[in-house]
């Protein structure tokens, strides 16, 4: 085992996963959602706590597991949910109330992204989670950072693509538009950018004012 697969693995089964998102992970699996891991879960909880987050959204729930790390991170910030998939924000509102959080602290938006977004307020967001329809992640990007406030934070796990992004030779839709994703926001001006590696990798943009 290298190094590298080594740290993976230690991280990995050293993540303590609180009971009632562990119960929304194994319901998310059954209806064939596939949640961010306990690893990204809990960089996430940890950057929601960091910006002391109170007003987030998210693009695809996971059925609940990513909304709800979001919140044990920033517990006092009001969470935005949007799905296209109805049965899987049925599942979210359910491990919410499983998890005894309150209904004044999420909201959920059935229907798709590019649909719901360009309908919400601009520079009115601390976090974005962008984790659906990785064939329009870009596009989804573009929003996120548009909703974002100045120094707030978009988030997109999977930006590694099974490690696919970083083969050259990997040249599938989503592959590159990973790539691109990654290599473009790594020399903008607009934002301040890095990836984390571990989980499933985890792209981490701050909007700057460069006024």
């Amino acid at each position: 085992m290298s190094e590298h697969d080594a740290n993976a693995r230690f991280i990995r089964e050293s993540i303590v996963e609180p009971a009632s998102i562990a119960r929304a992970r194994a319901h998310a699996i059954e209806l064939g959602a596939v949640p961010v891991s306990a690893a990204v879960g809990s960089q996430i909880a940890v950057l929601a706590a960091a910006t002391g987050a109170r007003s987030i959204v998210e693009i695809g729930t996971g059925a609940g597991v990513s909304g709800l790390w979001l919140l044990h991170g920033a517990p006092q910030a009001v969470l935005t949910s949007i799905d296209n998939e109805p049965e899987h924000l049925a599942a979210a509102r359910q491990a919410f109330a499983d998890a005894r959080i309150p209904a004044t602290k999420a909201r959920f938006i059935t229907g798709r992204a590019s649909d719901v977004l360009p309908r919400m307020n601009e520079a009115s967001y601390d976090i974005v989670l962008i984790d659906a329809d990785s064939e329009n992640v870009i596009e989804y990007v573009e929003h996120g950072l548009r909703l974002a406030r100045t120094g707030g934070m978009v988030l997109v796990p999977r930006v590694l693509a099974g490690g696919r992004v970083a083969d050259p030779v990997q040249r599938d839709e989503v592959t590159s538009a990973y790539r691109s994703l990654i290599q473009e926001t790594q020399e903008s001006s607009a934002v301040l950018a890095t990836v984390s590696t571990t989980g499933e990798g985890l792209l981490q943009l701050v909007s700057v004012d460069n006024d």
